[in-house]
């Protein structure tokens, strides 16, 4: 078997600016970098100083946030794919190596974000009836704002910002219940640019006090060398079982994405080192990449910090950090738990190994060496745990990054690399602010139009049409037809959260399912925060799920694998972060925090569920203790959907189907099942 080794980090980084727009930097020359790298550390120190000493006035912080980021976007991405390559001469017409219109672009950005601040004291007279001076300013802000979003982060979400403007300007010729009595452009400029309901509300306002301070905390944390704990942790933990480098892959990830913001950073930092490992055991390549595509993506699903996503819950629901954590617990390992029952089931049936002694990093010197790494994570979550704000937190938590790394012996970074970590901090942080202002567009309209309600209408009554169509045709009765709609809608939701969630980062995608798709869920009486953690799972799924499965891409790209096929694979292996959302809609106890929370309700849901994805991971596998019929596959992915339905009838004729098929491999053998494929024979085909 050809020998598979790390790739290096030149080919990770070109991994992940293929398949992340918002690490796609273009190449700047001596002097612009110089002026990028001031600001951007600037930004940074913006933020790390008013975390800890003291926020500005709403209003002020976020224009402040606004024109460093919009600028800053028009310095270090290029409008096109032959600048993002391209180094240019500086020059008349490129001052710097930079076009001349890049560098207009970015002071129309900085003059229109600062704008709404400079005035606010008079908008209280202007609101409703701007002048012309606001219109002008407000248009370039948008037009600014959704080249900004395009450059940092792809078409997809500003095509869908253009076309809800489209609708609150045409709504009178909308189909059906959709239509609504339009808008002039200066009404809609108004409502987006000078109130607090569009471009400067609330998605800007948690990026600028939450979100970018726990992507330069997890910078920081990295570059002292808490990312590598967390991998040399789990091989150490995991590693020597069957199959240990996939089990590797799947705690290091969820340790790693913790604190990450990006399932695709993730998938190329960790799948590094693990993918080559994997392949190197005899996994198939696209399983390797899948394996590592759903682990990281799982990352933006579990605490602390959820890709920031806990804290947009915190200011959506007004609960607490802590009953964030907490919901947030259980469903994240049923997810990590159902990839590890795939990996473990696929080794069994290959024949793989774990990692020898002499692989196996010792516990005892992983701990020696960066045992202080582990000091900023512990006193960031202690801080949070208190009830402090999670600006602050993040504030002690990077401030003890920055000592750990200067004092620490085993690991001692220069001042130099605390500054660098700044600049790319904010560099990291450039794409998801300016997505977040134009999700304050979306979410402009939703509340200008109340769309939103018209759509959660639309497919209550679709589903509860379908309801009534099916089920007659359901034997014994045994799903009502409020039962029914609610499954319908669900499964109707988590389509348009899958769809929406395309190409677009975790941030974002909280903020637009929040919008869009959580009324509906609302209407048919769910809890507000259950139906926030629904359509956020389903959000993240689209990074595993095909055609626009990016994580799965780049986990491809490391393997040298097929990556519609690693999509596919992945998105199989995530089938426990798809099947959990509808269980904790139908048990909320499985959420720990909800109204009405019961242990015996709890135990009912969570053993459903640990057992039907044990189950549905053998179905996919072919193997449970042994090798798998074809007719007991089916079997089982039948007794698993019984299983995880919360319900104690169900659940037992879940456990009764699932025993005989495990008693029948027990007493009966495998001598009439087809031979198991091992990974030499899977390396020959």
């Amino acid at each position: 078997m050809q020998e598979e080794k790390e790739i290096d980090p030149a080919a990770v980084k070109e991994l992940e600016e293929r398949f992340d727009p918002e690490v796609r930097f273009r190449p700047l020359g001596r002097y612009a970098g110089y002026v990028a790298a001031t600001l951007l550390f600037c930004l940074s120190l913006f933020h790390y100083y008013t975390a800890g000493f003291g926020l500005l006035r709403e209003v002020n912080h976020r224009g402040v946030h606004l024109a460093f980021v919009l600028s800053l976007i028009f310095i270090v991405f290029a409008a096109t794919k032959k600048g993002q390559d391209t180094l240019y001469p500086s020059s008349v017409w490129r001052p710097l190596g930079l076009p001349i219109y890049d560098w207009l672009f970015a002071l129309a950005a900085a003059v229109a974000s600062l704008y709404v601040p400079w005035i606010f004291n008079d908008l209280a007279f202007r609101v409703g009836n701007p002048l012309p001076i606001d219109v002008v300013m407000g248009t370039i802000m948008i037009v600014v704002l959704l080249e900004a979003t395009r450059r940092s982060m792809g078409w997809p979400l500003p095509v869908i910002a253009i076309i809800v403007m489209a609708y609150a300007i045409f709504g009178q010729s909308a189909p059906g219940v959709l239509v609504h009595p339009g808008s002039d452009w200066k009404t809609l400029v108004n409502h987006l640019y000078l109130t607090s309901q569009g471009i400067y509300g609330l998605p800007v306002g948690v990026v600028a006090t939450y979100v970018f301070h726990f992507v330069l905390f997890g910078v920081l944390a990295t570059r002292i060398g808490l990312g590598r704990l967390f991998i040399d942790f789990a091989s150490a933990f995991a590693g020597r079982f069957s199959g240990g480098p996939a089990k590797v892959s799947v705690f290091s990830s969820a340790l790693l994405g913790s604190i990450s913001g990006s399932s695709i950073a993730n998938t190329v930092t960790t799948g590094a080192l693990t993918i080559p490992a994997m392949i190197r055991i005899g996994y198939q390549r696209h399983f390797a990449a899948a394996v590592e595509a759903a682990s990281s993506t799982g990352g933006q699903i579990t605490p602390p910090v959820m890709g920031a996503a806990a804290f947009l819950m915190i200011e959506f629901l007004g609960v607490s950090y802590t009953t964030i954590i907490t919901a947030a617990i259980v469903p994240a390992a049923m997810h990590f738990f159902g990839v590890l029952c795939q990996v473990h089931f696929e080794a069994k049936r290959l024949g793989l190994r774990g990692l020898t002694k002499e692989e196996l990093p010792k516990v005892g010197v992983i701990l020696k060496r960066d045992w202080p790494t582990l000091i900023p994570l512990f006193l960031l979550i202690g801080i949070l745990l208190q009830g402090f704000t999670p600006y602050l937190a993040a504030f002690w938590g990077i401030t003890a990054c920055i000592v750990i790394g200067l004092v620490n012996p085993l690991n001692r970074i220069k001042v130099q690399d605390v500054v660098d970590a700044f600049v790319l901090g904010a560099k990291y942080a450039l794409a998801v602010g300016a997505a977040a202002a134009t999700v304050g567009i979306i979410i402009g309209v939703v509340t200008l139009t109340g769309v939103s309600f018209k759509i959660a209408y639309m497919v209550t009554s679709t589903a509860g049409q379908w309801a009534e169509m099916i089920g007659p045709y359901i034997p014994f009765g045994v799903m009502e037809v409020s039962t029914l709609t609610l499954l319908i809608t669900l499964i109707l939701t988590a389509i348009v959260c899958i769809v929406m969630g395309c190409g677009i980062p975790t941030t974002a995608t909280y903020l637009i399912m929040v919008s869009v798709a959580a009324p509906v869920l609302g209407l048919l009486g769910i809890a507000p925060i259950v139906a926030h953690f629904f359509v956020f799972y389903y959000g993240v799924l689209a990074d595993i799920t095909p055609p626009v499965a990016l994580a799965a891409y780049a986990g491809a790209g490391i393997a040298n694998a097929n990556p519609f096929k690693a999509g596919n694979t992945a998105f199989r292996l995530g089938m426990g972060k798809a099947l959990v959302p509808f269980v904790f809609v139908f048990s909320p106890s499985l959420l720990l925090v909800t109204d009405g929370f019961t242990w015996q309700a709890f135990a009912l849901a969570f053993t459903g569920t640990v057992v039907g994805i044990t189950a549905l991971s053998a179905a996919f596998a072919g193997w449970l203790w042994g090798p798998l019929y074809l007719v007991e596959r089916w079997v089982l992915a039948v007794a698993a959907i019984l299983l995880v339905a919360p319900e104690f009838t169900s659940t037992a004729i879940g456990l009764g189907i699932l025993a005989v098929v495990l008693l029948r491999q027990v007493f009966f053998g495998f001598e009439h099942v087809p031979p198991r494929r091992t990974a030499e024979s899977e390396a020959s085909t």
